[in-house]
């Protein structure tokens, strides 16, 4: 799974730098979108465009860049400290005024200067995880954020861990030219079952209304991830 992640990451990264002159890729964090981090740093692929990757993040837990709990600091030790990208090309989210409202809109500002003029910022890919409650990003089920159809980041609550969030809003993450959505291990079958079960009207899960959402999406699972899955539904 995290190796086809990495060749769609490479061919993403191949035609956004060779057509736009930029790769813009949004990432999350977790332990799946880990394992793909680490592939990324194999010499195989060091020719990657990494001068011309620009990097965003999904969501992050409010906390400061050195806990343990952030998605940067994953993201950071794990990748981009061992990559040749440009650090100005690194974007992570503020987490440091003490009010996640302010420094969501904080972010929404600098979204909006790197893609000016545009109702939605068009990332080349869109790295999400999946939560056993079915949500992603950090869009949880029944979180007032689901509603959202302005803005483009918002604060959001966890019902579980780190309770103040950063997150990019649904339409966001439905504009991105590619959704990928990673899910491992046995602890995520019934909520991948779920998934791609049938929809509610309207949608429950957060990461429903992300697969089942307009443009492209991938949907990577292991073998234990998918074991409550029919075959002719995988």
């Amino acid at each position: 799974m995290a190796e086809a992640a990495a060749e769609l990451w490479a061919q993403q990264a191949r035609t956004a730098s060779g057509s736009r002159g930029v790769f813009r890729v949004a990432l999350s964090g977790g332990r799946t979108p880990e394992l793909l981090f680490g592939l990324l740093t194999e010499e195989r692929f060091q020719s990657l465009p990494w001068e011309k990757t620009e990097v965003f993040w999904v969501d992050e837990r409010y906390v400061p860049y050195d806990d343990q709990e952030s998605n940067y600091r994953l993201a950071r030790e794990s990748l981009l400290d061992r990559v040749p990208i440009l650090k100005e090309s690194i974007h992570p989210m503020p987490t440091g005024s003490g009010d996640p409202a302010r420094d969501a809109a904080a972010y929404e500002a600098l979204l909006r200067g790197r893609f000016p003029g545009q109702s939605w910022p068009s990332f080349d890919l869109c790295l999400l995880g999946l939560g056993e409650d079915g949500h992603t990003a950090s869009l949880f089920p029944g979180g007032p954020e689901l509603a959202e159809r302005h803005g483009w980041v918002a604060a959001s609550r966890s019902p579980k861990g780190v309770a103040d969030r950063l997150t990019l809003t649904m339409p966001v993450l439905l504009g991105s030219r590619l959704r990928l959505l990673l899910a491992c291990g046995r602890g995520k079958s019934a909520v991948v079952k779920a998934v791609l079960g049938p929809v509610a009207d309207p949608p429950l899960l957060p990461a429903q209304m992300v697969w089942h959402g307009e443009g492209r999406g991938v949907f990577l699972i292991d073998q234990e991830a998918a074991c409550r899955v029919a075959p002719t539904s995988q």
